[in-house]
């Protein structure tokens, strides 16, 4: 019997590859001889680092970059098993980890250390970089990512712009003279569902800036300035990226990468399935085993097991996939409704307070894991 186990994390409890290897445990104790595949899984947010990593045998790395209120911290990314792409989250140097309620401030706040980190990657000698564009801090439209592989935004007395969103109005041209020669031989792959344009009511500045600290003049303002910083890309590149879906993705990052490095935006859950070769290792699956903290009528929407479910119905029909969760949400019969998940067990033991039940997951996974082979033992014998 072969068990393809692909869950996403558990998160604040569990990586997507210890969950799988916890699984694992509780399904060998029932099936001793099974053929059981893991293959650590995420949706282009949190956590995908980690898991391509771990499921394609990479490595991670580690560097000091600029963090998005300039100062000094430490980003780590993966280089893939097949030594030529790497993924970032940018949220890794870039992300709202680094600032609180204090010291938020959008109009300052950069993506040059993202940029530092793709400089890296390049560095290492990959030919493709998957970007994941969630939890940003920032508004500046990529802007600092520009800067840091090289590229000169400069204001009316050619000086160049300082850092944030703020500084996006005085931007009078952009020189591409600099940019590093191995960006344009560089494949780039936005790993985002976020499809907010760059301006207006629906852009970086109105949906996502007061999550970043950003007052209704300072929205006002920042969306004004990446208008603004559009029309001069559109005049000097001539690449109209403002209503782009997308490219409001992480403060205006995604606008950014699209003009820069001439990025694709797709799926996150979508790359993920690719470059881990999910398909592949689900042939002749006899079970397919996922999951995540908690699923509700909303994972159908890109999530992680809704991914991995489309996939599993696709390779291998036949075979029931099964969610295992801390929490089974709202509406889930509305993912029942889909055709493509055929249950979902919650992991915990027993009623016990949040903090518990995470600190028990592991345990708790091995548990379910063991009472569902141990069903579908008794089910074979009948």
């Amino acid at each position: 019997m072969k068990f393809v186990i692909a869950p996403d994390s558990f998160k604040g409890s569990l990586t997507a590859k210890e969950a799988a290897d916890d699984i694992a445990i509780g399904i060998r104790k029932v099936f001793a001889d099974a053929e059981i595949d893991k293959v650590p899984m995420a949706d282009g947010g949190e956590g995908t680092v980690q898991a391509l990593t771990d499921a394609t045998d990479g490595q991670l790395v580690t560097k000091q970059v600029t963090g998005p209120l300039d100062t000094q911290v430490s980003a780590t990314y993966g280089l893939l098993g097949d030594g030529k792409t790497a993924v970032i989250e940018m949220s890794a140097a870039s992300g709202i980890q680094f600032i609180n309620e204090q010291t938020q401030n959008p109009l300052i706040a950069t993506t040059y250390g993202t940029g530092q980190l793709i400089i890296d990657a390049i560095n290492h000698g990959v030919e493709k970089i998957i970007l994941g564009l969630g939890g940003s801090a920032t508004n500046d439209g990529g802007a600092g990512m520009a800067q840091a592989i090289g590229v000169k935004l400069l204001d009316d007395d050619n000086n160049e712009l300082a850092y944030g969103g703020g500084e996006l109005g005085k931007l009078a041209k952009i020189d591409m003279s600099d940019v590093d020669e191995r960006i344009k031989n560089t494949g780039f792959l936005i790993a985002s569902d976020v499809t907010n344009p760059l301006t207006g009511t629906n852009g970086a500045s109105a949906v996502f800036g007061p999550q970043k600290g950003a007052t209704e003049e300072m929205v006002a303002s920042l969306d004004e300035n990446l208008h603004h910083y559009a029309q001069i890309i559109n005049r000097d590149l001539n690449i109209d990226i403002e209503q782009a879906a997308g490219s409001g993705a992480a403060g205006g990052l995604g606008a950014g990468l699209l003009a820069f490095t001439g990025a694709q935006i797709q799926k996150g859950i979508d790359i993920v399935v690719a470059y881990s070769n999910l398909e592949s290792r689900l042939e002749n699956a006899d079970v397919v085993i996922t999951g995540e903290g908690s699923m509700d009528f909303q994972t159908k929407y890109g999530k992680t097991p809704y991914g991995v479910a489309l996939a599993a119905k696709k390779i291998a029909p036949h075979a029931p996939v099964i969610g295992f969760v801390g929490k089974i949400g709202k509406r889930i019969e509305e993912l029942y409704e889909t055709g493509v998940i055929d249950a979902i067990f919650a992991a915990p033991s027993s009623a016990k307070p949040l903090e518990e039940a995470m600190a028990d997951s592991a345990k708790d996974l091995t548990l379910l894991a063991e009472n569902i082979a141990r069903l579908m033992m008794s089910l074979d014998k009948k």
